[in-house]
């Protein structure tokens, strides 16, 4: 397995699966005819960086496309295969018919990777482009008696994910499909140098995992410590100068199925002020719920938003956004827009300071400590943690509804009752008593009676703010209770 690069970041189980794709290894020695991968990811991810890194390190060929037209393309891409062959086609490439075979053939005996990148911008002006390359993968294409492995690269997750899917002319021929997704939270912290915990969140809350960020749209700057955030959000998110400002509606105008961005905007600004059921978002935008399914699977389809099921209740479901910035920009800044281009941010973050820590970093934290139950060492919770989300208990004898933030469910086993390894409650600006603990245990019996196993549940809080010493003599005392602070969640 080749070496990753040191000015790589972490990306290292990313970098083992693409270069077991381009070398295959043992079992591939044998393998004659050229192979297809396909990289996805949203935009400023990285994507592009480390595909480079990998033509560099293999001795592979990248190409990236842009906006133009196919006779422009094409001149680009021959181009750019005469530099890496340093051969001359014969003739001009008419159209993709000829450029594809070509490329099979003059890089045929070398197993080296030739990255397409952007290859949506590929195939808005050339949509034959997929079934040629599944013509010339297939028995009796140009691509049998080559060694490429070809390499197409996109940040349209609406184009990227229909390229494998259903009838697509590629589905069945890629030899690796991989999502390079922002960093989590904890790998974040690293990349922007933060150890302190509780700055380390509220900056996550802002911009996410996201590594341009880190230097193309911040210049490097980071908060020097939580006194120095505020600052920071003023100086960098909302600065009109900095290009973070309108990324959160570039991210959105980028995608090309999105076409009446007024009523998404509407259907995320619903999401990220809490009203994430469908019946909460149609009322909030002002249209039927039959009215904004498409809106919201489109949001799915381009990985701007997530639908995360209610673990306790069949059917019902909530959405969460996926990007933080487009959350803290529906949030905050949308609200106050024309203030803040004419850099009044000072003003606007002093009186949107309370809506963010309690629309913006409150329900970020909540996803943070799903994250951390999701990844953690079965030891923690006494099993392997299958499933992990959120649900609502109803609690009929108070004529309540009881909100687990954490709730972490071993494995299904046939015949036998699902097991709730934990159920927890999260708090980022409150000190957590026992009062929640009770609580969680009341959730836990009403589970029990509707034929969960709950004879070993792990009743857990997480805070951002500590802990009474009331409950912390009670998690010294009971196994079954279980106190996560930030020192914990980043530990």
């Amino acid at each position: 397995m080749l070496g990753k690069p040191d000015h790589v970041f972490d990306r290292a189980r990313e970098w083992q699966g693409l270069t077991r794709f381009v070398s295959g290894g043992a079992a591939s020695a044998q393998q004659v005819g050229a192979t297809l991968g396909v990289v996805s990811g949203r935009r400023r991810q990285g994507k592009s960086f480390l595909l480079q890194a990998l033509a560099e390190t293999t001795g592979g060929m990248y190409f990236a496309a842009t906006e133009a037209t196919e006779a422009e393309s094409l001149r680009l891409f021959n181009e750019s295969l005469t530099r890496y062959t340093r051969q001359v086609a014969e003739f001009p490439f008419r159209d993709w018919n000829d450029a594809i075979p070509y490329m099979f053939r003059v890089i045929r005996d070398q197993r080296v990777p030739v990255i397409i990148d952007e290859f949506p911008f590929l195939t808005r002006a050339s949509p034959a482009l997929p079934s040629i390359i599944q013509r010339e993968l297939g028995p009796g294409g140009s691509g049998r008696d080559s060694l490429v492995r070809l390499v197409l690269c996109g940040s349209a997750m609406s184009v990227m994910g229909k390229l494998l899917a259903g009838q697509a002319p590629l589905r069945g021929r890629a030899g690796l499909e991989l999502v390079i997704h922002p960093f989590r939270y904890r790998e974040a912290a690293r990349f922007w140098g933060i150890t302190d915990p509780r700055l380390a969140v509220l900056v996550h809350a802002v911009i996410g995992g996201t590594p341009a960020y880190r230097y193309e749209f911040t210049q490097s700057d980071r908060p020097a410590d939580v006194a120095d955030f505020d600052s920071w959000v003023c100086r960098t998110v909302l600065n009109p100068q900095t290009p973070l400002f309108r990324e959160a509606r570039y991210l959105l105008a980028e995608e090309a199925e999105i076409r009446d961005t007024a009523l998404y905007h509407s259907v995320l600004a619903a999401i990220a002020s809490g009203n994430a059921t469908n019946g909460g978002i149609a009322n909030f935008v002002g249209r039927k719920s039959d009215q904004i399914t498409h809106p919201l699977k489109v949001l799915e389809d381009c990985a701007l938003i997530t639908r995360e099921p209610d673990l306790f209740r069949s059917g019902r479901a909530r959405y969460r956004i996926v990007e933080p910035l487009i959350t803290f920009y529906e949030a905050i800044m949308r609200r106050r827009w024309p203030e803040l281009e004419i850099h009044r941010a000072e003003s606007v973050w002093g009186s949107m300071r309370p809506t963010f820590l309690a629309q913006v970093v409150g329900p970020h934290f909540e996803a943070l400590c799903r994250d951390f139950a999701l990844h953690a060492d079965e030891s923690l919770y006494g099993g392997f943690p299958a499933e992990v989300g959120a649900g609502v208990v109803a609690d009929p004898a108070n004529r309540t509804q009881i909100e687990i933030d954490v709730a972490v469910l071993a494995p299904q086993e046939s015949g036998r009752p699902r097991r709730v390894l934990s159920l927890g409650e999260t708090k980022w600006g409150e000190v957590m008593g026992t009062h929640h603990v009770q609580r969680l245990a009341r959730a836990r019996d009403l589970l029990a009676g509707k034929g969960y196993d709950t004879g070993d549940t792990v009743l857990a809080c997480y805070s951002g703010s500590g802990f009474t010493d009331d409950l912390r003599t009670v998690a010294k005392n009971d196994p079954r209770v279980l106190l996560i602070g930030l020192d914990r969640l980043y530990g």
